[in-house]
């Protein structure tokens, strides 16, 4: 990848990554403390899938440092928390206690389902809903694992309490292709902008007290995937960050710090044809589009600005 792309260049460059992965793609990258930006549909409306742990863990660290929440205190994960097939404690068959800062550190570094909804419980919903609004992300969505998946079962005719897995196989990829939840005008969303300024704010310690950015900056920075935003940096730059996917959806944000100082947040989604099954080509095009935008805004002119490389359309 080029280290001084222009303008034009850093348009053509994620342009080509997008399309050799055969994917939709948007993305918004800021340089945190200057400002200047790179956008590719930057305000377009896009499913987060779970980077909307993001601001659940910073309600949880805000109450903490504040003395309203007990970082120690212990909770257990029972069934009522679990849904099966996914991550951690998602999928554990037992009973599992652990304390409020590792349900936290679960829901960031391996995407724990169970963690989230126990750590949702602890918090309540309408608490994270209005400091997701107040941070400037208004439609994220915020609710427990099944507040989430009941439209979506209702909407397929699924039992909800029944083999999820197996009714699934008989729903066409049309059905599922067409459902409210894969659908941004439909459901709640958030953009690329939302998403840098959300980790901007962070960075900057301006989201809630320092000490709780910092505890979320730590988090972030524990995430065991590797193979998509942070595949596109070389090992001495640091990448805190958090991935998502859901049917034909992969994205990661996060923010990537140089040894030189130069932090970076960066938010890419994509839309991919499959709805499902592994994909390594979109994988890397996530560390491949980043590494572009942030190689453009390392060697822009400090007093110029990065234009806006599209309106509303994903290239």
């Amino acid at each position: 990848m080029s280290s001084s792309l222009n303008g034009a260049e850093v348009t053509a460059a994620v342009t080509s990554v997008f399309a050799e992965a055969d994917v939709v793609g948007c993305l918004h990258a800021r340089d945190i403390d200057s400002g200047r930006e790179v956008a590719f549909g930057a305000d377009v409306p896009v499913i987060v899938a779970s980077i909307r742990k993001i601001p659940i863990a910073l309600a949880y660290a805000c109450q903490a440092a504040v003395g309203l929440l007990d970082r120690t205190a212990r909770h257990t994960i029972t069934a009522v928390n679990r849904e099966g097939g996914g991550i951690g404690m998602d999928s554990c068959l037992h009973d599992v206690t652990m304390s409020t800062r590792d349900l936290a550190f679960f829901m960031l570094s391996m995407s724990d389902n169970a963690a989230t909804d126990k750590l949702m419980e602890i918090l309540g919903t309408d608490h994270v809903r209005a400091l997701v609004a107040e941070l400037g992300c208004p439609r994220m969505p915020v609710g427990r694992y099944r507040d989430l998946w009941d439209p979506v079962w209702e909407e397929l005719g699924i039992d909800a309490d029944g083999d999820i897995d197996a009714q699934l196989e008989a729903v066409s990829e049309a059905r599922l292709r067409g459902l409210a939840m894969l659908d941004p005008a439909r459901s709640a969303s958030s953009t690329p902008r939302e998403i840098t300024s959300l980790l901007t704010a962070i960075w900057r310690d301006e989201a809630g007290p320092a000490e709780a950015c910092a505890e979320v900056r730590d988090l972030m920075s524990r995430q065991l995937s590797t193979h998509r935003l942070m595949a596109g940096f070389d090992n001495e730059v640091n990448v805190a960050a958090k991935n998502g996917a859901l049917w034909g959806v992969l994205n990661e944000a996060g923010v990537v710090e140089y040894p030189d100082g130069g932090r970076y947040a960066v938010a890419v989604f994509l839309r991919t044809p499959a709805l499902s099954g592994r994909n390594p080509a979109a994988d890397a095009a996530i560390g491949r589009a980043a590494r572009a935008a942030v190689d453009h805004l390392r060697h822009t002119p400090p007093l110029g600005a990065a234009p806006d490389l599209t309106e509303t359309t994903c290239l």
